[in-house]
């Protein structure tokens, strides 16, 4: 059967597996949400830095995501696994970019979870498929991607390409509860959405300035200024227009190798539609209403 959320889904705790930056980051955002979470972690340094921080900043992220919870969440620190991982409705793994580490992990996870429980990895770079050779219910296994909440509060969710979709579907209507807004990534994408994005964008920030175009501050102010506006990336080209979209893109093929073709592939297909942007009435997005 296609998973559901449990019934007392809200009586039950969130689970962060590691203690680290992002893992009290998050602790704080769902004790923001009203739910209760144990994190858990082996070093009890590292455990009684996350209470200070939740205690610190779980007022502050209620305020930043605007949440009015009908109850205050609590925060209980774990040094032992299994009793951290009872009754919980979500584990979010947070432990540090080591294959093997995460594989472990997993695999005790799955073992010592309550069965309806969804195991969820915060994977900045590494898809779960990598990692759930020791997992024997790979449908509940999915990234998780957190940006850095509160004030960067998405979160990219992404299959391993065995997750019940059901899954997925369920963590898209429930996240919103605590603040966070989900983006659901459609197929394995090393980097997920924004993190490859963000690549490209820098990787080009850094040739800018290595070739001796421009210098650090000087980029800085340009991107002040154009994203000040806050005009997302492809209702941009929608106003530009995708045929000068696409003029530019065959420029720049043409002056720098390897520009990959899949980009001008898609502005073709619209083009070809007669999606040409504002200008036509229809590009990325229906400008006809």
């Amino acid at each position: 059967m296609p998973y559901t959320l449990p019934d007392d889904v809200d009586e039950r705790p969130v689970v962060v597996d590691g203690a680290g930056t992002l893992g009290r980051r998050l602790a704080a955002v769902y004790i923001a949400g009203g739910s209760d979470v144990r994190v858990f972690d082996p070093s009890e340094g590292a455990r009684e830095a996350a209470r200070a921080y939740v205690d610190q900043h779980a007022d502050e992220a209620k305020q930043a995501l605007g949440l009015t919870p009908e109850r205050s969440g609590t925060l209980e620190l774990a040094g032992d696994l299994e009793a951290a991982l009872d009754r919980a409705w979500m584990v979010i793994e947070a432990v540090p970019e080591k294959v093997e580490l995460k594989r472990s992990v997993f695999g005790d996870l799955d073992r010592l979870a309550a069965p309806d429980a969804i195991l969820a990895s915060n994977s900045s770079s590494l898809p779960t498929s990598a990692f759930i050779d020791e997992v024997e219910h790979p449908q509940r296994v999915l990234n998780t991607h957190y940006q850095m909440p509160p004030e960067l509060n998405s979160v990219e969710l992404m299959s391993s390409g065995q997750t019940d979709a059901a899954v997925i579907d369920a963590l898209m209507d429930k996240l919103p509860q605590y603040g966070f807004v989900p983006f659901h990534v459609l197929r394995e994408s090393d980097g997920f959405i924004f993190n490859r994005i963000w690549a490209s964008i820098k990787r080009e920030c850094l040739m800018v300035v290595e070739e001796g175009v421009a210098s650090p501050v000087d980029v800085d102010r340009m991107w002040e200024i154009f994203t000040k506006p806050g005009v997302p990336p492809f209702r941009l080209m929608d106003r530009v227009g995708l045929d000068v979209v696409l003029d530019i893109e065959e420029h720049y093929a043409q002056v720098r190798e390897r520009i990959p073709e899949g980009p001008r592939k898609l502005l073709r297909r619209y083009i070809d539609e007669g999606r040409l942007g504002a200008k036509s009435g229809r590009g990325f997005y229906d400008h006809q209403t």
